[in-house]
């Protein structure tokens, strides 16, 4: 479910609005616009002529910083994409076993998320990000950043280096996300079964987690990954 904003309102600056957009505060203030309406509508209910009336500026306005709605998606996707990366490398370094350092990065995806819906949204309705996601090499001109997966392979490595029995662990670890993102989605959208007796998306994520592993480890390395170093 989308986080609620309730009616959303133009902003008004003050007197001095025209002055602070014309200085760069008008493209913070259309992203801020668009991560508003995309979370409280969804990634299809968001238009540039939305953005401008809920900004308090006329719709030509826009253009000065965005091509159009692509571009605007683009740049969120691209904040997006950073903010995700940067959570998930903490993750990987933080306190604790390999293992519950491993798990812990698929909570903080779905955190991510649920916390960041529109970030999220824009990330995987554009195309170039979300091929990102398990792309390490960075596209032409773009700024070199970790790759979300190749950080998730790092963390499947480090936690179970005795491997899984031939099978890649980049294929293991794609299975990981989709997990991890079968059940982010499967949350927004208010399919998972609640209430007394049923799991939540993060006890969920960690038994998938388990299962999947074991599952392709060979007899007697099962839980072996939680002990190292």
């Amino acid at each position: 479910m989308h986080r609620g904003y309730g009616i959303l309102r133009p902003w008004r600056d003050g007197p001095n609005d025209r002055r602070n957009y014309h200085h760069g505060n008008l493209k913070e203030a259309l992203i801020e616009a668009a991560r508003r309406f995309i979370a409280e509508r969804g990634i299809g209910g968001f238009t540039l002529v939305d953005a401008a009336r809920l900004v308090g500026v006329t719709p030509a306005a826009l253009y000065r910083h965005f091509r159009g709605r692509e571009a605007l998606l683009e740049e969120l996707a691209g904040r997006g994409f950073a903010e995700l990366a940067a959570r998930l490398a903490r993750a990987l370094t933080s306190r604790g076993t390999p293992l519950e350092r491993f798990t812990r990065m698929g909570e903080t995806y779905l955190a991510f998320a649920e916390e960041e819906p529109a970030y999220y949204a824009a990330i995987f309705e554009t195309r170039g990000l979300a091929a990102e996601l398990t792309d390490s090499e960075p596209a032409p001109g773009s700024t070199p950043r970790p790759s979300p997966f190749d950080l998730l392979v790092e963390a499947l490595q480090a936690t179970f280096a005795d491997g899984f029995g031939g099978v890649a662990p980049r294929f293991i670890a794609l299975e990981v996300w989709a997990l991890a993102h079968g059940l982010a989605t499967l949350s927004a959208a208010g399919h998972l079964p609640r209430g007394p007796g049923f799991p939540d998306k993060y006890e969920l994520l960690r038994a998938g987690v388990l299962a999947l592993v074991h599952g392709v480890a060979r007899p007697g390395e099962h839980g072996s990954g939680s002990s190292r170093p």
